[in-house]
């Protein structure tokens, strides 16, 4: 199993910027991604960004050029700087560990952008 444990979400006014970590433990040494996900009100989950263990990252086309997913293998964790926050980036976040044919989800953590 692995465990995920998110922070730094809050409550922004539009073109500022939060910063999002998200700490692995557990299983963790058959993990090939990490990722971050967001699920709006009456909207699916969708991928933000993902990164996996080898560096190479991408992410929605919505947050190219705003949002930089990278990662700290010492300290397990991801992290997602989000720049140039829109009031449509309103959604909770989660944090997702892949690893072949699974997920790991994090609890979610909220982000809220107001115009």
């Amino acid at each position: 199993q692995v465990q995920l444990v998110e922070s730094g979400g809050g409550m922004v006014q539009a073109g500022g910027s939060l910063r999002l970590s998200c700490a692995a433990s557990g299983s963790i040494s058959r993990l090939n991604a990490m990722g971050w996900y967001r699920q709006a009100p009456g909207k699916q989950r969708e991928l933000v960004a993902r990164i996996t263990t080898g560096g190479s990252s991408n992410y929605a086309d919505s947050v190219k050029g705003r949002f930089t997913i990278s990662g700290d293998n010492a300290k397990n964790t991801v992290y997602m700087q989000m720049n140039s926050l829109k009031p449509e980036d309103t959604a909770v976040y989660y944090c997702a560990a892949e690893r072949v044919g699974v997920h790991y989800w994090g609890q979610g953590t909220q982000v809220t952008v107001s115009s």
